[in-house]
């Protein structure tokens, strides 16, 4: 009997057991992106905005991502490309230092959009099916059935630096608008737009990956249906709780600093150390 095949890498004398036309997204094209976003305001609940008027200095606190915008279209003078224009909306928080009082945490939005070109090919069909009923048609996406899909990967950005500036040192800026209800709703209060009294601004370092995808039928070899081989555990309360300590490795680094520090580099150092 032949040696079962499990998911990973296949050897050549693996017998494949039938071919199948399977249904799945493939991507045409995609880019990474490594952005440092300097001196985005930060616009600060009603509340924060009051404490930072009266503040001397800040201190970093933490930057979420929380949504992102993404709209595509095509580039009218490259057949098979596409614009991918990204709206990025951040929860930034930050300890401001009012007087010799304690810190009082602050918290406001951050905006970035950026715009990248992909290939995602060309079609024109329209594919419609039975999961969308007559009641939910979009209007708007009638005409743009045959666009690629956008796929934006993102980790929370690390913050780079902040700074506190005066209304008249400020630099010009848009006005921010059409701000989604889910965002407005995360900061637990009305954000202030305004130009007057003291501004925040901070510097995040953003990593992303930005995708263009389609639907699409591949052939593909199959080998068996993919049957889970671990063992459901039961992770309730019911373990003694001594015994699971006992499994726990002393921390010697904890208790005995290190002879030397290497530099942070990774995204779990940098986060740890600006977070």
């Amino acid at each position: 009997m032949a040696e079962k095949v499990m998911p990973g890498p296949v050897q050549d004398t693996a017998c494949i057991r039938e071919a199948v036309c399977i249904h799945t997204k493939k991507i045409f094209d995609s880019c990474r992106d490594k952005d440092c976003l300097e001196d985005l305001r930060v616009y600060l609940t009603q509340g924060s905005k009051a404490v930072i008027d009266r503040a001397l200095s800040v201190k970093p606190g933490s930057a979420e991502l929380l949504h992102v915008y993404i709209d595509v279209e095509p580039v009218s003078f490259n057949r098979g490309f596409y614009t991918v224009d990204v709206r990025y909306f951040y929860r930034v928080t930050a300890d401001a230092f009012v007087g010799a009082a304690r810190p009082v945490c602050v918290s406001g939005l951050a905006v970035f959009d950026k715009r990248v070109i992909l290939f995602g090919s060309e079609s024109s069909a329209k594919v419609f099916t039975s999961d969308c009923g007559p009641d939910a048609v979009e209007e708007q996406r009638l005409g743009r059935t045959n666009l690629p899909t956008a796929v934006v990967e993102a980790v929370d950005p690390i913050i780079l630096n902040m700074k506190l500036v005066d209304s008249c040192d400020c630099p010009a800026e848009c006005d921010l608008c059409e701000i989604p209800d889910g965002v407005c709703s995360c900061f637990g209060g009305e954000l202030n737009m305004g130009g007057e009294g003291k501004r925040l601004y901070v510097t995040l370092g953003q990593f992303s990956i930005i995708r263009l995808e389609r639907d699409t039928q591949l052939l593909t070899p199959v080998y068996d249906y993919c049957l889970p081989e671990k063992e459901c555990v039961c992770g309730n309360c019911d373990d003694d709780p001594c015994e699971i300590f006992r499994q726990v490795k002393f921390p010697v680094d904890e208790f005995f600093p290190p002879n030397s520090l290497d530099g942070a580099e990774g995204y779990r150092e940098l986060k740890s150390c600006r977070g």
